[in-house]
């Protein structure tokens, strides 16, 4: 058996001359800790830049001021926060009460590892009923959890992104065998999983298990910290506006690349840095709308 390879790029959210902001859904993205605010602003500008109609950013009550000063436009909630500065237990219940009404979610950037955020993580995975896209933190706390990782076929789509550190973790094969057969072992974890794999890197990987997508465009300039984030934020945008899963976190790939490379001619790699994308992410969608 092996995945169906598209190698067209997905079209776009129609944008009808009658929408509202509504019209575009309202995301929710989990994120940051004391010292990672910048993972939460990241990732939430980023998912406005993807055309959501609204994001709300939930954050540890610590961090709140500085993720809500960084961008007026996005929506934050403080959640109760550990003595660690990261997320508390009972932050899963406010989180719960949160997402009512959203269309998407996202959880990872910033997060930490804490003892703490090892309950809220996996209770989430296993627990909200929407589509839900897991980076960074979220997914080295979810290795540790293997038996929740496999979906139910009719369950909510999980989408996971990430890079080959991180997929050694969650799959148990070394990074160098992955770097090898990324194709392969990112197709066959994405089916036997039941979830939409965007295994990060040169030519990023995008496969549901049955199709797979290998992203053309991107530069090394992006391999600098925090570009992850501004990925989260993209996909979930799209996401959260309705397109399938697979097709949403392609074309976000797509688009996190390109404005990648945009920025990489006006500004050189060397001086790339993750919030310059922010920038250059209106000129990629000038290229396909």
């Amino acid at each position: 058996m092996t995945p169906e390879l598209v190698s067209r790029r997905p079209d776009p959210p129609q944008r009808s001359i009658d929408s509202h902001k509504g019209s575009f859904g309202h995301v929710a993205i989990i994120a940051g800790r004391r010292g990672m605010s910048g993972a939460a602003c990241l990732a939430g500008t980023a998912a406005l830049r993807g055309g959501a109609g609204l994001v709300t950013v939930l954050v540890p009550q610590s961090i709140q001021p500085i993720v809500a000063g960084y961008e007026p436009s996005y929506l934050t909630i403080g959640l109760p926060d550990a003595a660690d500065g990261g997320l508390a237990p009972s932050a899963i219940l406010d989180i719960e009460v949160a997402l009512t009404g959203k269309s998407a979610a996202a959880i990872g950037p910033g997060l930490g590892q804490s003892t703490s955020c090892r309950e809220v993580v996996p209770a989430l995975y296993d627990q909200i009923e929407l589509p839900l896209v897991c980076d960074a933190d979220a997914l080295n706390i979810l290795a540790e959890t293997h038996e929740i990782l496999t979906r139910p076929p009719d369950s909510a789509p999980r989408i996971l992104t990430p890079h080959p550190g991180e997929f050694s973790r969650l799959s148990g094969v070394s990074t160098a065998e992955i770097q090898k057969n990324r194709e392969t072992l990112a197709w066959e974890y994405a089916r036997s999983h039941g979830v939409i794999l965007v295994l990060k890197g040169h030519q990023t990987i995008i496969t549901d298990g049955r199709r797979l997508s290998i992203n053309d465009t991107g530069n090394p300039g992006m391999a600098t910290g925090g570009t992850g984030d501004v990925l989260t934020g993209l996909i979930v945008s799209l996401l959260g506006q309705g397109m399938e899963p697979l097709e949403a976190a392609h074309l976000a790939v797509w688009l996190h690349g390109r404005a990648g490379d945009l920025a990489a001619e006006e500004l050189s790699q060397p001086g790339l840095i993750a919030s310059d994308l922010l920038r250059f992410v209106p000129r990629a969608w000038k290229d396909i709308v």
